[in-house]
């Protein structure tokens, strides 16, 4: 990992241009003995709170989190899935065949519908990355990595701003929370993964990631997912529901074994004890300001 730390260099630059009009006046003036010493110890009383503050000002600055090694390449591969994930030892962060609208959506931990602007081939350019670190991190330092090094390679620039709109509001139904705690924050697995067909499997889910990735089943309706559950651990639990269906796919062409299964709703009441209400909410949306194509490795 490299810091970025110029509160030395500025120091250095600072002192000279202090320290040489004061040293100037001293050599030319000549006081009376009796004078001289009370001002030397003035100016350099001066110098000293000059350059302490110029140290304060570098120190202030935070250190930026980066990668030590990154290569972004277009992907050749011709998968219609797309990838990305921390590296197993929390040393890393790797995709495979993903656009950069992807790599946002896993950067700042937000639905793709809520990422606004940007040209068209920032989901439809795809990419694969290899970024290594000096040694492991934990997950949100690992995240900001990711947007430094988004920043940086492709110039991404980006601002939020918060709207009023349609929501759903995770909430407690009242049968109680039927999830097993596992401790607070999230580890480097994918926390939501595959089971069998319709059956998904969460270890050491924090409910602010449980809100994104419903967000994320829940394409075709268009309201993000709000926390109002009120829970602070993270949790394990299995889910099984009929994901959406593409409009041209009916329920009765399914699996029986898929037919069968609830929808997200129900599923979520009777196999986690939570609910999702539909209200009106605080929504916060990432606006591309500019994006450019990546620069060379």
């Amino acid at each position: 990992m490299r810091r970025v730390q110029d509160a030395e260099a500025q120091a250095k630059n600072a002192t000279p241009k202090l320290l040489l009009p004061l040293m100037g006046r001293t050599l030319s003036r000549r006081t009376s003995r009796s004078n001289s010493k009370p001002k030397r110890e003035a100016r350099i009383l001066a110098v000293s709170g000059l350059i302490s503050l110029s140290l304060a000002y570098g120190q202030d600055k935070p250190a930026l989190l980066a990668f030590d090694v990154a290569s972004i390449r277009l992907s050749q591969q011709d998968a219609q899935f797309s990838r990305i994930k921390p590296l197993p030892g929390g040393d890393g962060y790797t995709a495979e065949n993903a656009t950069l609208l992807f790599m946002i959506t896993a950067a700042y931990r937000v639905p793709a519908r809520q990422i606004v602007g940007g040209p068209k081939w920032i989901d439809s350019d795809h990419y694969d990355i290899e970024a290594k670190a000096d040694h492991a991190y934990g997950l949100d330092d690992l995240h900001e990595m990711l947007r430094n090094l988004l920043a940086h390679r492709f110039n991404l620039k980006l601002h939020k701003e918060t709207r009023e709109g349609p929501v759903y509001a995770l909430m407690v139904d009242k049968s109680g929370v039927k999830m097993k705690p596992d401790g607070i924050g999230q580890g480097l697995k994918i926390p939501i993964e595959f089971g069998r067909p319709g059956e998904f499997i969460g270890n050491r889910v924090p409910i602010q990631y449980l809100c994104y990735w419903l967000g994320q089943q829940l394409q075709n309706d268009g309201r993000p997912v709000i926390d109002k559950t009120g829970l602070k651990q993270s949790y394990d639990f299995k889910l099984s529901f009929l994901p959406e269906l593409p409009p041209n796919v009916s329920r009765e062409s399914l699996p029986a074994e898929l037919q069968n299964l609830p929808s997200i709703f129900d599923a979520l009441k009777d196999q986690l004890g939570l609910k999702l209400e539909a209200q009106r909410g605080q929504v916060e949306y990432y606006v591309i300001d500019h994006v450019e194509k990546p620069s060379a490795n």
